[in-house]
């Protein structure tokens, strides 16, 4: 089936929040949303005809995942990037961030430090500090428009502050991003390998968020964390779902994947009673997604692919003041717009009220965000197109 990712649709008045919520967000209904990570393209049809026929099954009641939906992920598993899972590692839960907060309150206790590689998805902050942990930043390095592992600071991070009596290490895990938000980077496998040992050597559980993995650039390939070896498989969390693949945020539906059989105790027995189980059609859609949505998602990729290029060859010719982080990964453009010469609240104001984009402030992903701007490009180029002139405008009027 041939898919018209050029068609607009209007969201609006649907409680969408990437629409609807443009006033309360921005402060003006005039702008055009590019932030949130959802895509302004309809899902795949196999997956809608899926949801409308269960939906026909009048029986809205609790549900469980059957063999075929765990199978689905399995399959997945192997098909894309070559890792052999067990159906018993999968835990579901409803999205990636409450994974998150589970995962961080059942490696540790209140007083532990968390592991955090700056600048990164800002959820990850509140699921170290409502756990009562402390945030360490390994913080990334840009290098010639590149960010980079600093893996020397990440080795010092795991050692006893000055004064504190030599023990073991207060770092009980890192949240590893992969493909990275907010900077597109897909690490290699030799630079995952580095971090993990230096983490795994050190005590520390890796909770790997690859919710982007499949949404890549340029034939880039992804390498799961537990697919490295078994000492890795027996030392992390890793986080999968189809919501970002498939656009399917909304369902609420995610795979966490735990070899270890003890941490998957551990995880299981924190989120009982506090984490609910996905609703039906959620399995519904993970399911058909995994099965029948890679015709879609092909198409899909190529559109991004065009859409990435008309970006970066407007902004060299029309804005050169804002030059794009290269991605491999995901659909959100690291843009940096310290060229303007403004400090981060000016900026911020400049996007909406000058320029009126709605992206989202780099600052809130760490210090480290402050001149860079994160814009979701996920829509029709006519939305892209639109947006950019009118940047270029407002930048032209300083």
């Amino acid at each position: 089936m041939k898919y018209d990712f050029n068609q607009v649709c209007d969201r609006k008045k649907t409680d969408c929040l990437k629409w609807d919520m443009v006033q309360s967000i921005f402060g003006s209904e005039d702008l055009i949303p590019m932030w949130v990570a959802d895509m302004d393209f309809p899902v795949a049809q196999p997956i809608a005809d899926a949801i409308k026929k269960r939906a026909e099954h009048p029986f809205y009641g609790y549900t469980k995942p059957g063999s075929s939906v765990l199978d689905s992920v399995v399959e997945r598993m192997w098909r894309k990037f070559k890792w052999k899972i067990k159906p018993e590692w999968i835990v579901f839960t409803p999205g990636v961030v409450p994974a998150l907060h589970v995962a961080i309150r059942s490696l540790t206790h209140p007083g532990d430090e968390v592991i955090l590689q700056e600048p990164v998805y800002h959820p990850f902050f509140p699921a170290v500090t409502n756990s009562g942990c402390q945030i360490v930043n390994n913080g990334l390095r840009l290098i010639n428009g590149r960010y980079e592992i600093d893996y020397d600071d990440l080795e010092r991070k795991f050692q006893p502050k000055t004064g504190r009596l030599r023990g073991p290490s207060r770092v009980k895990t890192i949240i590893f991003c992969n493909p990275h938000n907010p900077v597109g980077r897909l690490w290699k496998r030799e630079e995952i390998i580095r971090m993990g040992e230096i983490a795994i050597n050190n005590g520390a559980v890796v909770i790997s968020d690859e919710i982007h993995c499949e949404i890549l650039f340029d034939n880039h390939r992804h390498t799961p964390f537990a697919s490295i070896s078994q000492e890795f498989e027996q030392n992390c969390i890793v986080c999968m779902s189809p919501s970002k693949t498939f656009n399917l945020a909304g369902l609420d539906v995610s795979s966490i994947i735990i070899p270890n059989k003890k941490i998957r105790e551990d995880f299981i027995n924190t989120q009982s009673g506090i984490v609910p189980s996905l609703n039906l059609f959620g399995y519904t859609a993970m399911e058909t997604a995994y099965r029948y949505g890679d015709d879609w998602l092909k198409q899909m990729l190529d559109y991004l692919q065009e859409n990435l290029d008309f970006l970066k060859e407007y902004l060299t010719k029309k804005i050169p003041e804002i030059k794009v982080i290269q991605p491999q990964g995901t659909y959100l453009i690291w843009l940096d717009c310290r060229g303007l010469n403004m400090d981060k609240f000016a900026l911020s104001s400049f996007m909406k009220e000058k320029a009126k984009v709605g992206l989202e402030d780099g600052f809130i992903f760490g210090e480290a965000g402050a001149g860079f701007m994160r814009m979701n490009i996920a829509c029709p180029k006519i939305t892209l197109e639109e947006a950019l002139k009118r940047i270029e405008s407002a930048v032209n009027s300083l």
